[in-house]
Order: C-alpha cells, then structure tokens, then sequence
C-alpha cells in the first residue's frame, strides 16, 4: 500500500502498511474525510513523521487525539497551527517551559520547530472528527503508533521518551528505560497540571540527559 510518509519512516513501518488492520484503517479514513469534517488536514496526518525522520530522532512526546476544533490540528501532538490560540494543555506546556529554563511563552503554538531538531511529537491517534474528541480512536491508528513507538525504542539507543499523563503511560509501558529515558508525569492539562506536571522539568532533564549522551540539546 502507498502511504506518502516521509522515507525513513516508510523503510521501518512498510511492513504495517500491508497489515489487514492498516489497510481497514485507511479505508475508513478515507470515507471519513469524503463524508465529514475531519482533522487535521489529510496532507498533515503524517505531518509529525515529515518533520522528524526516523534518523533524527531524539525525543519522543506521546498525545492522544488530535484537537478536534476548527483550525487547531496540525499533526503534531500538542501543536497549533501558526495564529492559533493556544489551547489549555500547551499554555500550560509553555508556563512549564518557562519556569524550567527561563524562556519567555512564544507568540506560535506551531511545535513544528521541536520536530525540526529531532522531536517526534506523536499522538496515539492521527485522525479525528471535528468536535468528537475521541471519534476515531479503537480503529487501527493506536495498533500502529505502538509499532511506531517499538521500532524506536528497539532500534535507537539514548532517546527521551516524555509520557504526559496515565494514558501516555500505559502505551510506553514496553519501553525499554535500559537504553533510554523515560521521563513520567502528569498531564499538561488544566485537570492535572497542578498535581505534579509542574515542577517536573522534563525539557532540563532532557537536555541534561542528550548533553551526557553527546547529543545536542533541544533548543525548546
């Protein structure tokens, strides 16, 4: 099956690509985005992938769904395009960014910039429709960024994997934290925020753990 995602990626995942899963999965995308309002734009469902190739990678921050209002998804976890507002969980992102590494809250919630040094922002999910959180989960896109998520851990050494929340959790729980690290906390999200996301400092110790490793940190 063609899937136009980016070359490095299409190498380690063309073998999901002919799963029976997949090709249901792609199936009913396609009828979806013919029939409703779905998000993010079908050019940017593998827009995390495009901006972050599978050699380049050095984190990994794990989402759910997309944000299924009007204009937001852009396929990055936790990203908005450029002039979006910035929905709760990454005001929250950026007030930790802030408080951990003293950089002023950017103007553009567009997190293309993370991908760009090597940041895979992936979300569980890539698809959904407007305004139904949720709608598109349980239909093979989790079965294939758990691969995702393996042939990451298993075939790269000294990669941060950042898991917001209890969700995030239970997906990397196979992780392998003898060859990476894996750094845990609540959620961004105004419901848990406050219950130990911040003061967490995951960019620090990220940048902390990629300088000791020889790799150039994020510039977050």
């Amino acid at each position: 099956m063609a899937v136009k995602i980016e070359e490095s990626w299409r190498l380690q995942l063309e073998g999901e690509f002919e799963k029976e899963y997949f090709k249901k999965l792609i199936s009913f995308v396609k009828e979806e985005y013919n029939q409703k309002r779905i998000y993010p734009p079908g050019s940017l469902i593998f827009s995390a992938f495009d901006h972050c190739s599978f050699k380049n990678v050095k984190v990994v921050i794990v989402g759910q769904d997309p944000y299924h209002g009007s204009g937001q998804a852009n396929g990055l976890c936790f990203s908005v395009a450029d002039g979006v507002r910035h929905p709760p969980s990454l005001q929250n992102i950026f007030k930790e960014i802030q408080s951990d590494l003293g950089i002023p809250i950017p103007q553009s919630g567009n997190l293309e910039r993370w991908a760009d040094q090597g940041v895979l922002l992936l979300n569980a999910t890539l698809t959904v429709e407007a305004s139904k959180a949720g709608s598109h989960q349980n239909r093979g896109w989790e079965e294939f960024t758990d691969k995702v998520l393996q042939v990451v851990s298993e075939n790269k050494e000294h990669i941060v994997f950042i898991l917001w929340g209890a969700y995030a959790q239970k997906k990397g729980s196979f992780l392998d934290d003898s060859r990476h690290l894996i750094l845990k906390s609540p959620h961004p999200s105004p419901f848990s925020a406050h219950s130990g996301f911040f003061g967490s400092k995951p960019f620090s110790k990220t940048n902390q753990y990629l300088t000791s490793k020889g790799l150039t940190p994020i510039n977050w």
